[in-house]
């Protein structure tokens, strides 16, 4: 008699093609789109020196670092920031304090957030 192992073997033989051509794709046809270089960019316009302020400015107010800048004017949040030791860039005191140079005083989530008031008022 057989082992049971050795009728297994047979019965699940393992049968490979005789497939003698080779399966390798051939190489991709190069086409127009293919050739092509990216989209071109196009530098940003250099910036005149009150929207460099501005861009300096919101991104005082972008990082949190500082901690929220909701419900208060960005000098507060400055000095505030300065009070408790985080550091802030003495730049964003200059530029805020200079009477010569028009920037907003408020952050840039002024009036784009949701504030109720009523607690506002009681803190």
């Amino acid at each position: 008699m057989t082992k049971p192992s050795s009728n297994m073997k047979r019965f699940y033989r393992q049968r490979k093609k005789n497939n003698t051509s080779s399966t390798t794709k051939p190489p991709p046809k190069s086409t127009s789109w293919s050739k092509k270089k990216g989209p071109t960019v196009i530098p940003p316009e250099p910036l005149d020196e009150n929207a460099r302020m501005e861009q300096v400015l919101k991104q005082f107010d972008m990082n949190m670092t500082y901690g929220p800048c909701i419900g208060m004017t960005r000098l507060a949040r400055w000095e505030r920031a300065r009070r408790l030791g985080l550091n802030p860039p003495q730049e964003i005191e200059t530029l805020l304090k200079t009477t010569d140079i028009k920037v907003r005083q408020v952050s840039l989530w002024d009036g784009r957030t949701y504030t109720n008031t009523a607690t506002t008022k009681n803190t």
